[in-house]
C-alpha cells in the first residue's frame, strides 16, 4: 500500500485538469463497458453543485472524485475514479476517506452508485461501510444496473453541520 503522504488531494476548477481526468475516466471501467467516451465523460465535471478533487503524485494525476454538495442528495459521490495504473494500491480507499471527511461536514449521508458488474468497487464500498439502498435498472445504459449505496450517521433533521468550520 502507498502512504497518503505521497499524494495531494486538491479542489480543482481547472478545465485542463478536468480534461485529463475525463481521459482517465473514459479509458477505464466501468465507463468503457458502459460505452462512455471522453466527450460523454467531460460534462460530469461541470455544474454549480459539484466539487472536483484531484489526487496527484507530483504532476501525475492518479485519480479524482466528484462530489455533489447541495440538493436532496447532498453528499453524493458522483464519480470516483482511479487511473488504471494506480488501481489496487489503496488509493480508492484514500479518496473515500477524504470524501467521507468532507461530506460528513455537511451531511449525515453519503451516497454512491456503482455498476452492478463492477465487483471490485462493490466490495470496496461494502468494506467501507456502505449498504445497498436499491437498484436502478437501465440507469446509465440499457441492459445495465446501477446499485445505489448509502453510508449514514443518521437522518438529516437534527444533524449538526460543521462544514467550513
Amino acid at each position: 500500500m502507498i502512504s497518503e503522504d505521497n499524494f495531494n488531494i486538491n479542489i480543482s476548477t481547472d478545465p485542463a485538469e478536468w480534461a485529463v481526468c475525463a481521459e482517465i475516466m473514459a479509458g477505464t471501467d466501468p465507463w468503457i463497458t458502459l460505452g462512455m467516451d471522453y466527450e460523454q465523460c467531460l460534462p460530469a465535471f461541470g455544474g454549480i453543485h459539484r466539487e472536483v478533487y484531484v489526487m496527484q503524485k507530483g504532476e501525475q494525476v492518479a485519480g479524482f472524485v466528484i462530489l455533489q454538495v447541495l440538493g436532496t442528495f447532498a453528499g453524493y459521490i458522483q464519480t470516483l475514479c482511479i487511473d488504471e495504473s494506480w488501481r489496487g494500491k489503496g488509493l480508492g480507499t484514500m479518496l473515500l476517506n477524504f470524501s467521507e471527511q468532507k461530506i460528513f461536514g455537511f451531511s449525515p449521508n453519503i451516497f454512491i452508485c456503482v455498476s452492478s458488474f463492477n465487483k471490485r468497487a462493490i466490495k470496496l464500498y461494502y468494506d467501507f461501510g456502505f449498504k445497498l439502498v436499491g437498484e436502478l435498472d437501465n440507469f446509465v445504459k440499457e441492459g445495465f444496473s446501477e446499485l445505489l449505496m448509502r453510508k449514514t450517521k443518521g437522518p438529516r433533521v437534527g444533524y449538526q453541520c460543521n462544514y467550513g468550520k
